[in-house]
């Protein structure tokens, strides 16, 4: 493995609620400097859960996208709060989005966005055994709840509204793993 460049010094460009905007100067191993732009997110990143009904039905929400300007089809997410851990935070999401709890979460792994710019993981989380336990949430509208059978992932992969990254990948590793673990 390569070895890290170093970090000669670090700037913020601007600061929002969510994100923070900072230049950061490295010298790579080679000798050579360069300055780079990033976004950091929320210090604890955010967690996507895959909600299953039952072995063969994926529960996925309609949520407007501000950042896009339409509503995507797509599962829970949210930014994790301090020192929650991602199942607990799965929960949490999973409750105020979809309404539902989960007896069972597995964290399947972590997700990057744009790692050359945005530092910011998001670890995606299997919720299975749902059981209805609506929690209050942050969301401006009632999300609309869609369910959606395994088989019928190819169709979802190719669907309108959805083009987040993270959903479509949370698609084809859940599909993989299902069919791996029954």
């Amino acid at each position: 493995m390569p070895q890290l460049p170093k970090i000669r010094h670090t700037e913020t460009l601007a600061r929002t609620r969510v994100f923070h905007i900072e230049q950061i100067s490295l010298t790579f191993s080679n000798g050579a400097e360069a300055d780079f732009e990033r976004i950091i997110g929320p210090p604890g990143g955010g967690v996507m859960v895959v909600p299953l009904l039952n072995d063969d039905t994926l529960l996925m929400i309609r949520e407007y996208g501000a950042g896009a300007e339409r509503y995507e089809l797509r599962f829970p997410t949210g930014g994790l709060e301090e020192s929650e851990s991602a199942e607990d935070g799965a929960l949490r999401e999973l409750r105020e989005e979809a309404g539902y709890g989960a007896n069972k979460l597995k964290l399947i792994r972590a997700l990057s966005l744009s790692p050359s710019y945005i530092r910011y993981d998001t670890a995606l989380v299997l919720a299975q055994d749902l059981y209805p336990a609506p929690l209050a949430g942050d969301e401006p509208e009632p999300l609309e709840l869609e369910q959606w059978p395994l088989d019928k992932i190819d169709e979802l992969l190719q669907h309108p509204e959805i083009t987040e990254a993270r959903t479509l990948a949370a698609l084809l590793l859940v599909e993989r793993m299902m069919k791996n673990h029954g």
